[in-house]
């Protein structure tokens, strides 16, 4: 399903297969479809990034609290939807830090170390200061969710850093982005949605599968329960 969903992004949006037969524009990104336009990515959404409460307090932070997600929590899974990551942080932790909450269906985009770990919300949550994730305004999550998949190479080739390769706030915001006509994204919604909804359920059962799994095996295996 996410290769079919893919190659209909492809289709459409980066080969414009579709649209072969109508007239084309000149744009920086090359020749783009008539009625079609190129914009920066902060004109379309907003650039959020976060940040870590200090960890020499232990009350900023808790297993039942404000979802927080690291880089690391995504390189631990690599799912395509993100509910919470390892830790929570508390109310006082969120206040003492600079993480923003930002709401379900916001892309998070990992800025560093590494670069390009990208996910979907499924709730409100925030993250450390290794994401610029997007916040979707005019464009919808599922074309910038694969809008940032395909481009994810362009994005780091000009990230910049001594130590290690980072993206900006300021370059996240700049970077150009193809808008096409809102009935052909409306369109491109609506055919994706019910994959999204059903890899959304999948991922979830897959989750609560293998923590039943981790909780069961150990008392199995020590014979506390049997079968």
């Amino acid at each position: 399903m996410e290769e079919q969903a893919k190659a209909l992004f492809k289709s459409w949006f980066i080969n414009f297969e579709p649209f072969k037969d109508g007239k084309f524009v000149d744009s920086e990104l090359g020749k783009i479809p008539e009625a079609w336009e190129v914009r920066r990515l902060e004109d379309v959404s907003k650039i959020v990034g976060g940040g870590t409460p200090s960890k020499s307090k232990p009350q900023y932070f808790s297993h039942n609290g404000i979802h927080w997600i690291t880089p690391k929590d995504l390189s631990l899974s690599h799912v395509k939807f993100t509910t919470a990551g390892v830790d929570d942080i508390t109310i006082e932790g969120y206040e003492n830090s600079s993480a923003k909450l930002m709401p379900k269906g916001t892309v998070l985009f990992s800025s560093r170390a590494p670069i390009g770990y990208i996910s979907i919300a499924l709730n409100e949550l925030c993250t450390n200061q290794g994401f610029k994730s997007v916040v979707p305004q005019e464009l919808n999550t599922i074309y910038l969710y694969y809008y940032l998949k395909f481009h994810v190479k362009d994005i780091e080739a000009k990230a910049s850093g001594s130590t290690f390769k980072e993206v900006s706030g300021s370059l996240m915001k700049s970077i150009p982005i193809v808008v096409p006509s809102a009935n052909v994204v409306d369109k491109f919604e609506n055919i994706l949605t019910p994959i999204f909804n059903y890899q959304a359920r999948i991922e979830k059962e897959s989750s609560q599968l293998s923590s039943l799994r981790n909780s069961l095996l150990p008392k199995l295996m020590s014979g506390e329960i049997d079968v």
